[in-house]
């Protein structure tokens, strides 16, 4: 398989510069409305504070892919002083907990970066941001080139192959392609 470079699209958090202003949520949730910027609500935003005000924690978290289950880890985790759980860092959606999920239907939210034609430069949080606290970073990395899945077409082709030899089938296939 050739190796290829991919560009990958991410937000880095820098929690200790959340104010927890959750201009963030806000900025997302507008532009995801529909019709877009037409209503602001932070339920329906693909980005979220958790947040314990008499901690002063505030960490920004960005939806991720949904989860079907949900996960045993209940594990705590202590940064500078301040207690995090492994679902203040989770992205998921899960069936544990309402975050990122769409208030009225329950389907899951995913971040998209803000795709848009014409292309944003920003995603709309990292953009409404006042503190820095999300950096928008375009990552090159090597990736392996995979063939596609195969199809039910190719599938089955390939296991006429198998059964009957190639040559079989290409002369089935001929045949059927005369008028």
């Amino acid at each position: 398989m050739a190796q290829a470079k991919k560009i990958r699209k991410r937000i880095t958090i820098h929690a200790n510069k959340c104010i927890g202003c959750r201009a963030c949520e806000l900025a997302c949730a507008a532009f995801h409305a529909k019709p877009r910027y037409s209503s602001i609500n932070p339920a329906r935003s693909r980005i979220q504070i958790i947040k314990d005000p008499l901690k002063d924690i505030y960490l920004p978290v960005y939806a991720g892919e949904y989860t079907a289950t949900e996960c045993t880890s209940r594990n705590k985790y202590i940064l500078d002083g301040k207690e995090y759980s492994n679902c203040d860092f989770c992205r998921a959606s899960c069936p544990s907990r309402d975050l990122f999920k769409e208030p009225d239907s329950g389907l899951a939210l995913k971040c998209d970066m803000c795709e848009d034609t014409p292309p944003l430069k920003l995603p709309k949080c990292v953009e409404w941001c006042p503190k820095g606290a999300l950096i928008y970073e375009e990552v090159e990395e090597q990736v392996q080139e995979q063939a596609p899945p195969l199809g039910a077409i190719e599938i089955g082709v390939e296991s006429m192959i198998e059964k009957y030899g190639l040559q079989k089938v290409l002369e089935t296939v001929a045949k059927l392609a005369r008028p």
